[in-house]
């Protein structure tokens, strides 16, 4: 009988995708690589990502448009999320395609699924929308922008304003039953890009929400619901820190359940950087035996995944 092979969900970070179309197109071929690297390590391999950059890019294109044409009705948060995911799954899946063809590998299909996350209406984020998009504008276009689409404007540390949304907790994938008959059926997955689309469920319908869901919790769920045995959330760093930047900076390379809740509890990580991917890597990690989560970068995934370096939370 053949081992079984292992599963993972890979959750990238930006810095696997760049800041703009060219950047991303040389970024995707980089990340292609690492990813395939685990493909040869004997892994079955489900990618998600954020859109932090991307989707940015979109809302002010969508807005821009507004401007030049008072006729163009604004375009939905959750739109631009969609079309976000469309044009990275559309680079990332052509990047790993030809990867895969290069070397010799010629069973695995790519594909990528435009992604529906459910949040929940009544989730506190929607009372307290923090999570900055879009560009910096003046006071002026603040004020129109509040006006005319019912935008929550801050300012943000002298540098203008910015509009702010919420971050809700992810809680169901919509299209999971889709994404497993296709890693099960072989296909190498890209899904629940940027988070997500955040939609809020009416019935029998789904309705778009202004909303950005962070990535590493979407692909804790999403590892969860395929089953997977590792969470690998890459980042910018090897490994998780405790102290970071200070002259008593030590670096992780083990962590159990429980010391990880206490470095939470003492708050070693950074809210909005950190403190997610590690919440998210103890979530998924607790949630069945033999589950493991990493935290490290994307070139040295294959490192981690062979026990070599990374940050490996376990029970």
């Amino acid at each position: 009988m053949m081992d079984k092979k292992r599963r993972i969900v890979i959750a990238l970070g930006g810095n696997a995708l760049g800041n703009t179309l060219p950047e991303q197109m040389t970024a995707v071929k980089i990340t292609a690589r690492a990813i395939v690297d685990l493909i040869q390590e004997d892994c079955e391999v489900i990618v998600a990502h954020g859109n932090g950059p991307q989707v940015g890019m979109v809302n002010n294109a969508m807005l821009a448009l507004t401007h030049e044409d008072p006729e163009q009705p604004n375009t939905p948060l959750s739109v631009c999320v969609a079309m976000s995911q469309a044009y990275i799954g559309y680079d990332l899946q052509n990047a790993l395609r030809e990867e895969l063809l290069n070397r010799n590998i010629t069973n695995i299909p790519v594909a990528t699924m435009i992604t529906q996350v459910r949040v929940d209406a009544d989730d506190p984020a929607f009372e307290k929308p923090s999570k900055p998009i879009g560009k910096f504008v003046s006071a002026e276009q603040a004020k129109f922008m509040k006006k005319s689409f019912n935008y929550d404007m801050i300012e943000d540390s002298g540098r203008g304003y910015r509009r702010v949304v919420a971050s809700p907790k992810p809680a169901e994938i919509v299209e999971i039953d889709t994404i497993r008959t296709m890693v099960d059926a072989g296909n190498l997955v890209i899904a629940c890009g940027g988070g997500g689309i955040p939609v809020i469920r009416e019935g029998n319908h789904l309705k778009g929400a202004s909303a950005v869901i962070d990535k590493d919790f979407a692909s804790c769920l999403l590892a969860k619901e395929l089953d997977a045995d590792y969470l690998i959330i890459l980042t910018a760093v090897e490994q998780v820190a405790l102290n970071f930047g200070t002259p008593d900076e030590k670096w992780l390379s083990e962590v159990s359940i429980d010391e990880a809740k206490q470095y939470i509890s003492e708050g070693h990580f950074a809210p909005g950087s950190m403190l997610p991917k590690v919440q998210a890597a103890v979530d998924f990690a607790e949630s069945k035996p033999g589950r493991t989560a990493l935290i490290t970068l994307l070139e040295k995934s294959r490192d981690a995944i062979q026990g070599k370096t990374g940050t490996t939370f376990h029970l």
